[in-house]
């Protein structure tokens, strides 16, 4: 009844604000209204003061709900609730009182009774462990490295085993490395499947949800390959970023020679091959003259002499060139930190232990010779042989997929070479974000399409391979090609980077090369199929098939 009275109470207070507005000792703020209103009606709040608008009618009506709610509540609790001494009854084999299907999370057993939870700050880290292992077992420590050698040795002592961790950008990798060093497991969770849990969204009881999810089993590690991978994965992005910065110089360069309209980076195809570097540096260095600039001309460029002088004419503005000149150094100096890369990625290459020795062992023949030839460069190139480190990284020689001849190395670190952290290639591709989603309801699948909202480097990897080969006479190029007249552009590229991953996953798996002669005999079969499947289509129609027997060439004469 207190609450009766207390929502009475308010509804009057409200009820009396309203008179007072339409009064006029309350002066209401007006909004602006949107730009087209509807007709007038004929009704005004001044010639009808008992008339409540319609937005107060549905507050009210809210309110009301509510209290009427909250009283029922709370009459159904006092009498469900035992006098003193009296125990609850048990539920009767009723309907009510039956098995419930599935469980609540406080009926869910423990997996992991040694398991522990961390938030991950920049300067501060929540620690919960279970609370029968410390008489405070939640605590801060600061992210500093004596901090951390502190709380790995806390865990340690309440005997915790493993550690479930959610963090954002790279402020878990330090604590990833303590942890290891000091036995305890740790399982980085994805942030992404985070959101989808609810829980408290604070730090102090965030630690605390993660613990209790850990220890029931509800929390999934993310991937993160061995050590050693982990370090050539390091350096790889990080000559990806050199790489990125180097393509921005070229833009600048590009800038440089449009706001002077020196053409000649629409003339020929790379502002950055023998020719591009060659003008430009002798422009730096101070030559004007289009006669002798044209000169530095490549015999195999395809523009013509003339075109290049006709190019070369522009107006030497002198802030132009100080950018130009700042461009040009700035490409070499990033040019010479990938060639350092490289140098040090090929050392760690060769720490690994190699499944093939290619001397008792040899490459198999390479189909691709044309194609590297082809797209050999002159830029700076790594100091050992992309094709044969990897064919002893792997075992097998990967570059014979078609697309996957310039990023073999590239998923070397991303994935690593042990593919017994998945059990099939169906699992593989699911990992990569390159099969379909399905929601099934009801026993059939109410939509179809891929998982939105997921990115994976390995599985971009894959869909640029696929992409790659859209003009490529392979017979994979032929199956992305037939699946984009099927599924559309992007359909076919998933499609195409789903089975270059299986092919991927099985050569490494079970040891195999790549044998092309797979595809003859898919496309018999397939034009098999389309050949039966016109013949039972023209025998509905009441129709019969009858190949064309060609005559002899002397007959047609």
């Amino acid at each position: 009844m207190a609450q009766a009275a207390v929502g009475g109470r308010l509804i009057n207070a409200q009820v009396v604000e309203v008179d007072r507005s339409l009064s006029g000792a309350v002066k209401t703020e007006h909004k602006r209204g949107p730009k087209f209103r509807a007709p007038f009606s004929g009704y005004s709040l001044r010639q009808h003061p008992r008339l409540i608008p319609i937005r107060r009618l549905l507050s009210y009506a809210r309110l009301g709900l509510y209290l009427a709610e909250r009283i029922t509540d709370v009459s159904q609790a006092k009498k469900q609730s035992p006098k003193p001494g009296q125990e609850k009854p048990a539920a009767g084999p009723g309907k009510r009182g039956g098995k419930r299907k599935g469980m609540c999370l406080d009926d869910r057993p423990i997996i992991e009774p040694n398991a522990a939870g961390i938030d991950i700050g920049a300067r501060e880290i929540f620690v919960a462990v279970p609370p029968d292992r410390a008489e405070d077992p939640v605590q801060v420590f600061s992210t500093f490295t004596e901090d951390l050698e502190k709380m790995a040795q806390w865990l340690v002592s309440c005997g915790v085993t493993t550690v479930a961790m959610e963090s954002t950008g790279v402020y878990w990798i330090p604590l990833y490395d303590v942890l290891e060093k000091h036995g305890v497991r740790p399982c980085l969770v994805d942030a992404h499947s985070m959101k989808n849990v609810p829980g408290r969204r604070t730090d102090w009881h965030e630690c605390q949800w993660l613990q209790f999810l850990h220890s029931v089993g509800l929390l999934r590690a993310a991937f993160r390959p061995d050590g050693e991978v982990c370090a050539v994965r390091s350096l790889m992005r990080h000559r990806s970023d050199l790489v990125q910065m180097t393509n921005q110089h070229i833009q600048h360069i590009h800038k440089a020679l449009t706001q002077m309209n020196v053409q000649i980076h629409h003339v020929i195809n790379d502002i950055t091959g023998v020719t591009g570097l060659a003008i430009v540096d002798a422009i730096v260095a101070g030559q004007r003259d289009p006669l002798e600039l044209a000169k530095l001309r490549h015999p195999l460029i395809k523009a013509s002499e003339e075109t290049i002088i006709k190019s070369l004419q522009g107006n030497w503005r002198p802030e132009h060139l100080f950018t130009l000149t700042q461009s040009r150094q700035m490409y070499r100096h990033y040019q010479e930190q990938i060639m350092a890369c490289d140098a040090e990625i090929a050392k760690m290459l060769v720490a690994f232990q190699p499944r093939v020795d290619p001397q008792k062992k040899p490459l198999p023949p390479d189909r691709k010779k044309k194609q590297r030839l082809r797209q050999k460069k002159a830029k700076p190139s790594p100091g050992f042989d992309l094709r044969t480190e990897s064919y002893k990284l792997f075992g097998v020689d990967l570059t014979q997929i078609p697309g996957l001849m310039l990023m073999v190395l590239t998923l070397f670190s991303e994935v690593g070479r042990d593919m017994s952290r998945w059990k099939t290639p169906g699992h593989f591709v699911s990992w990569l974000a390159l099969c379909p989603d399905n929601d099934i309801t009801g026993g059939r699948v109410a939509w179809r399409g891929m998982r939105s909202g997921v990115h994976n480097r390995a599985g971009e990897l894959f869909r640029m391979a696929a992409y790659s080969l859209h003009h490529d006479q392979t017979p994979m190029g032929d199956y992305l090609r037939r699946m984009k007249s099927k599924l559309g552009p992007a359909g076919a590229t998933t499609a195409t980077a789903r089975k270059i991953a299986m092919i991927f996953y099985t050569m490494v798996k079970r040891q195999v090369e790549y044998d092309a002669t797979l595809w003859a005999e898919r496309d018999a079969q397939r034009e098999k199929r389309f050949e039966a499947k016109l013949k039972r289509q023209a025998q509905q129609l009441g129709y019969k098939l009858i190949p064309i027997e060609e005559k002899p060439s002397h007959l047609n004469a």
